[in-house]
């Protein structure tokens, strides 16, 4: 990109209207214009988007008017809730935490475009994420704004996109460590170092570059992890990245893979990386399917064997086989990263209390076993609960529909069930065909029930939703067939006694 770009942002200002722009080197700058006195202020943020109204088009970014307001407002509370968590893990208070969520809508807004950037193509298509989408593609991002400003982190959200005051009292996190800080420095500091032989980048950099990665988000994978910056190339980095593009990785996924776990550039290919490969194969782990797993969760192959048998042991602990176990390691490979005790263990005692087959459940959608029970599980339950479902309904509603609990309340269920009112079905037809919350509203629901009331029939629920277009027509026209076949009948039933009275 030769020249910056202007976005007129939508930022929640009677005053104020701020204008962006996308320098050459991907830094984010933000100027305010004020009505009576002008003030010009600057941050650099290694980001290439901001919330603002941009043109959709061949240039890749999203036009907001693609989603709902009320999509937005749900992003918007999934980010204040990942960041929530953020600032609880690093020490700090509720109170604390809640003071600068509520100081924090800039940054938000600010989250909201790291999510949209990252997953442009999804929201193109149409598509939601997911809670635990959100807070995968927003925590390293969190993690990496710590290493970089450390224990005025809660200033930077709080003040974003003003720097912080320097003389203001910055809310301790956790102190910092001089010799680690010095670590980080040095490592930062060697990632754009001339090559003293060569009098060009040293060739590791040269290297992840030709990969398509760029020394911005080579310096921020130092910060967080500042050995990277030390690794050989012909060493360390070739010959893992040649190998898992041997095993089918596409390059274009490689600069993804190594931001999320550069730790796999440190281990032995031979002593680590393929014995543990072989040993999620073991387990049943599709290996036609290693490209995509990676892709999704490249940490797996970096966790001890010990770590992951935690995990299969618990999977067996239900009652699952070897072979679903490797059908849910190759379809959800991050459930080897959450805690037995904390995650995986009350989790399953909450869906037990709805009566449901943990183990069942666990195999159709694991997913739900990385929600949190307080923040997501309960105020789904309480949402059925408060619309006159019993939780022996509700049980039967996930073990239909196992990934009930991972749409969003506000986004999803609130307004699909507001519109299911409006159609005539009993609420009972929820509990048998529960499904209809995962279909898409403006493309699916409202399309097909509009059809329908067209026609003048009733079809059965899952009919409406889960037939293709070709058969929800023959549907629909054999559905009007019968009932002209009843009028006419009705109708020679009525001119017969009217003959015989005569």
């Amino acid at each position: 990109m030769n020249k910056p770009f202007f976005h007129n942002c939508d930022i929640k200002s009677t005053k104020m209207k701020t204008f962006c722009s996308i320098q050459p080197h991907h830094h984010f700058r933000c100027t305010r214009f004020f009505s009576h006195t002008t003030t010009r202020t600057q941050l650099s943020f290694p980001t290439k988007v901001f919330f603002c109204q941009a043109k959709s088009g061949t240039d890749g970014s999203l036009h907001l008017k693609l989603m709902s307001p009320t999509l937005l407002a749900a992003e918007k509370e999934e980010a204040k809730a990942v960041l929530t968590l953020f600032l609880k893990k690093r020490g700090l208070s509720n109170a604390i935490a809640a003071r600068t969520i509520n100081k924090s809508d800039l940054f938000v807004d600010h989250l909201i475009s790291k999510l949209h950037s990252k997953h442009i193509s999804w929201y193109l298509a149409g598509r939601e994420l997911t809670t635990l989408e959100i807070r995968d593609a927003l925590f390293p991002y969190l993690e990496s704004l710590f290493e970089e400003h450390g224990d005025i982190l809660v200033d930077v959200v709080e003040n974003y996109p003003n720097p912080p005051v320097k003389d203001k009292l910055a809310v301790p996190i956790p102190p910092s460590n001089p010799v680690l800080d010095s670590k980080k420095l040095k490592a930062v500091s060697r990632v754009s170092e001339i090559d003293p032989n060569g009098g060009i980048l040293r060739p590791h950099i040269e290297y992840l570059m030709e990969l398509g990665m760029d020394i911005e988000q080579i310096r921020s994978i130092t910060r967080r992890f500042p050995s990277f910056a030390h690794y050989s190339l012909e060493g360390k980095i070739k010959p893992v990245v040649e190998f898992l593009l041997e095993v089918g990785v596409p390059k274009e996924h490689m600069p993804s893979i190594l931001n999320k776990r550069p730790q796999l550039c440190g281990i032995s290919l031979s002593e680590n990386l393929k014995p543990t490969m072989k040993f999620f194969e073991s387990l049943g782990v599709d290996k036609r399917q290693w490209p995509k797993m990676i892709y999704r969760f490249p940490a797996m192959l970096t966790y001890s064997r010990s770590k992951v048998m935690e995990s299969i042991d618990f999977l067996l602990e239900l009652g699952l086989s070897k072979e679903s176990i490797g059908k849910i390691l190759t379809r959800c490979p991050n459930i080897v990263s959450y805690s037995v005790e904390d995650n995986l263990r009350p989790t399953a005692k909450y869906f037990r209390s709805l009566g449901v087959d943990v183990g069942i459940l666990l195999f159709r959608c694991p997913q739900n076993f990385g929600l949190s029970i307080e923040t997501n599980l309960k105020p789904v339950t309480d949402f059925f609960l408060g619309r006159g479902y019993t939780l022996e309904e509700i049980g039967t509603m996930i073990s239909r529909y196992g990934a009930l609990y991972t749409v969003s309340l506000t986004e999803n269920l609130i307004p699909k069930w507001d519109f299911f009112l409006t159609t005539g079905y009993p609420k009972s037809d929820l509990v048998k065909f529960p499904q209809y919350f995962g279909y898409r509203f403006e493309e699916r629901i409202k399309p097909r029930f509009t059809i329908m009331k067209k026609y003048g029939v009733k079809l059965l629920l899952n009919q409406v939703l889960s037939l293709s277009s070709s058969n929800f027509n023959k549907a629909l026209k054999k559905k009007m067939k019968k009932r002209l076949e009843g009028w006419h009948s009705s109708y020679g039933s009525i001119v017969a006694q009217s003959d015989n009275q005569n």
